[in-house]
């Protein structure tokens, strides 16, 4: 098969298309043959060697965290699954899905939504499990709950304020220029344009501040967590003086694979009551240039390459 693996640490030279055998799927996995995978800022963090469960040890190494494909094989133990079925997951954190195939355990797979394609489809598992992670395993956000969202119109960010508003709670939101309106048509009524309006002047008395940004902007948004509330973060790790000051719950995560999770929210998509938003696709051939424009940044949704064509 062909797949994109990093050999060493670096610039966007170091991701080389090599030809490799197709895995063999353990006795608790199934081996998919992708139909599409999405591109994620760990891409080139791994690519990098700035991710820290990728070390020089694991290479060489295929980035890419989500895949949608087609089931080419079960492992001897597996359950419930069969080759021929649709399907996309979070792949965790072995080799990755810039390939042709991948394998995966089966716990981490979902039925694919009926109401979407792969290539839509492969731009949901990590961003939407992140977003679903933090704001409720984390979180616990609550209906009737207010919640702050930085980087709303990124991956992450586009679907955690449609999750949030979804379960009833109140949704603040930041993002910028063109941003603003793309998380309004979302539905979210309270945009804060952060680059014309200091958001702890527009927000207060949250009970969650969703932290999607890290640095300056995770220190000030202590200035708007109500006394018991909690701050949730995918990057820095936040402070436990802050947070015992404020009598509130503080912690950095990482998402993990979670098939039920994503079948629950294969049903939202397919209810109508979340919107997938796939900003640009790049052909197998162009995986580079895919990663590139996710390093770029402002991403409104998510960058999705295609590695092969559907049945």
């Amino acid at each position: 098969m062909q797949a994109y693996r990093i050999h060493r640490f670096g610039g966007p030279d170091v991701l080389q298309r090599d030809s490799i055998p197709v895995p063999e799927p353990a006795h608790d996995e199934l081996l998919i043959r992708v139909r599409a995978a999405s591109v994620n800022p760990v891409d080139y963090k791994t690519r990098e060697g700035q991710y820290p469960l990728v070390r020089a040890d694991a290479l060489p190494f295929t980035p890419g965290r989500d895949a949608s494909g087609v089931i080419e094989r079960v492992g001897s133990d597996v359950n419930g699954w069969k080759p021929g079925q649709h399907v996309y997951a979070f792949v965790g954190q072995g080799q990755g899905t810039y390939a042709q195939f991948v394998t995966i355990k089966a716990a981490a797979a979902a039925r694919m939504p009926n109401t979407i394609d792969h290539q839509v489809a492969s731009a949901v598992p990590l961003a939407a499990l992140t977003a679903w992670q933090g704001l409720f395993e984390h979180g616990m956000l609550c209906a009737g709950e207010r919640v702050l969202i930085h980087a709303a119109a990124g991956g992450v960010g586009h679907f955690a304020v449609q999750f949030a508003r979804v379960k009833g709670a109140k949704v603040v939101a930041t993002a910028s220029g063109d941003g603003v309106d793309f998380v309004r048509s979302l539905g979210v009524e309270h945009v804060i344009d952060y680059k014309t309006q200091r958001f702890e002047d527009a927000a207060c008395d949250v009970d969650l501040v969703f932290d999607l940004v890290g640095g300056d902007t995770q220190r000030r948004s202590w200035q708007v967590v109500r006394r018991g509330g909690a701050l949730v973060s995918t990057l820095d790790e936040p402070s436990q003086t802050m947070a015992s000051e404020h009598g509130a719950r503080a912690m950095r995560y990482t998402a993990h694979p979670d098939g039920k999770t994503l079948a629950q929210i294969g049903e939202m998509i397919d209810e109508g009551n979340v919107r997938v938003v796939v900003a640009e696709q790049f052909s197998f051939d162009a995986a580079r240039d895919a990663l590139a424009r996710v390093e770029r940044g402002h991403v409104h949704g998510k960058v999705v390459i295609r590695v092969s064509a559907d049945d």
